[in-house]
């Protein structure tokens, strides 16, 4: 699943240049992470690189609007990164 910023973000700037699929930006009032291109790292890195560096507990957390198997977050990695490479 997507991950969320909560509303305990205090805008400290470290999980932004982590983010490898670029799916942090800056929200109104908070950072906010864009559903369609998280793939909580999959296919970068073991665990979501945003969640180790932010220094708030539990300020980023598992989207429960965006539930999704890991398969799917596979096949988002290759969309993103990959899609020149797929056969038409």
């Amino acid at each position: 699943m997507a991950l969320l910023i909560t509303q305990k973000c205090t805008n400290c700037d470290m999980c932004l240049p982590e983010c490898p699929n670029e799916a942090i930006s800056v929200g109104d009032d908070i950072y906010i992470i864009d559903p369609m291109l998280c793939t909580e790292c999959v296919g970068h890195y073991d665990t979501p690189t945003c969640q180790k560096v932010c220094p708030i507990t539990n300020c980023i957390k598992p989207d429960p609007a965006h539930q999704e198997r890991e398969e799917q977050l596979w096949e988002r990695f290759v969309m993103i990164h990959h899609a020149d490479k797929l056969e038409s």
